[in-house]
């Protein structure tokens, strides 16, 4: 007889942001991560390079001693992100420089006593920030970076006798997959961080992270989507993440306030975060709340000031945590930790994941 298959708890990888410098390691709940993932590392001459150094150095310190808390924490250094990945595209475009890069990075891990690199690349093949390079070999030199990288950490393993991840964080639009080979290089990886948040383009105030389609504007930029065709390109159900924003997006609007989604807007800025949100603008200084019941994901509009503002609950992470369970993907991540120092949304995930 068979004994019976232990059964794999969802991963919840945190991104805790050490650019904007030392970070408060006694307000991480440890117990409730399974994950975290150091934000950022930069891209300099080919290398992973530590440009906070002294900082980051206490950082991985202080991440290191939450394993007192967790002894399964793990801890990983994430490379890139929006304003740092203007250089990946040459540090991987050789077989020299991207073992060069391999090399960098894996030395910081082994340096610090850490378990691992994600990469936050922005984007191969396809611009990202203003002035970023981009090229069409991308596609290819992406998956090469990750064979690079997985030779090196493989070495480690041998020295240390330890499991070293490797993950990335990815576009969570489909777009992303026709500049890389997903199929290829998920072989090479732990997992797939789908950065499902940040889902807007065009002139139109939209739900930011919508699970499933809004009927109030038609998109396929939302959580569901992505998820389907990361699995269609041949991403293992196993290996992908789904992302969920601690933090807001809040739209001008042109117009009066009609349904408020779907309207046009004229900008958009960054709401940081959702304990500000809950405790502040829900029902609060002239905005109210509304859910759409088809992308399951709530919304403030305020008709004075022609604003919406999309954004997380603790209902709609439910229903994400339950779409994780359904869909036997590997978790959840989030971005990023401090955006949300009550601690509302991790302890729902934490609750919902646990069941």
């Amino acid at each position: 007889m068979q004994p019976p298959q232990q059964k794999t708890k969802p991963v919840v990888i945190g991104y805790v942001g050490g650019y904007k410098g030392l970070v408060e390691t006694d307000k991480i709940d440890a117990r409730k991560l399974t994950h975290i993932n150091y934000a950022f590392v930069d891209v300099k001459n080919h290398q992973a390079f530590l440009t906070n150094e002294k900082t980051d150095t206490v950082n991985f310190r202080k991440l290191n001693a939450l394993k007192k808390i967790n002894p399964q924490l793990q801890i990983l250094i994430s490379i890139g992100g929006w304003s740092w990945s203007e250089n990946f595209s040459d540090a991987v475009l050789t077989d020299a420089s991207r073992k060069k890069f391999a090399q960098s990075s894996v030395d910081i891990i082994r340096k610090y006593k850490l378990d691992g690199v994600d990469i936050d690349w922005e984007y191969p093949g396809m611009p990202g920030e203003e002035g970023n390079v981009y090229r069409p070999e991308d596609k290819q030199n992406f998956t090469l970076m990750f064979k690079s990288l997985r030779e090196e950490l493989d070495l480690l393993e041998k020295q240390e006798g330890k499991k070293k991840l490797l993950t990335t964080a990815v576009a969570g639009f489909a777009q992303f997959l026709d500049h890389t080979e997903m199929n290829k290089a998920s072989q090479y990886l732990d997992y797939v961080n789908l950065m499902t948040y940040d889902l807007f383009s065009g002139d139109t105030a939209v739900h930011h992270a919508g699970l499933y389609a809004s009927r109030l504007y038609k998109s396929t930029r939302y959580s569901d989507h992505a998820v389907q065709a990361f699995m269609k390109a041949g991403v293992p159900a196993s290996k992908l993440v789904l992302g969920i924003p601690f933090y807001g997006r809040s739209f001008k609007l042109q117009a009066e306030i009609q349904q408020g989604i779907g309207q046009k807007r004229i900008s958009q800025s960054y709401l940081d975060g959702y304990t500000l949100i809950k405790d502040s603008l829900v029902n609060k200084n002239g905005f109210k709340s509304y859910r759409d019941d088809a992308a399951k994901v709530p919304y403030l509009v305020n008709a004075t000031t022609k604003e919406v503002i999309s954004y997380e609950d603790e209902i709609s992470v439910r229903e994400k945590c339950k779409y994780v369970k359904d869909k036997k993907i590997a978790g959840v991540m989030f971005w990023e930790y401090t955006s949300d120092p009550k601690g509302y949304l991790l302890n729902e995930i934490h609750q919902a994941l646990q069941k």
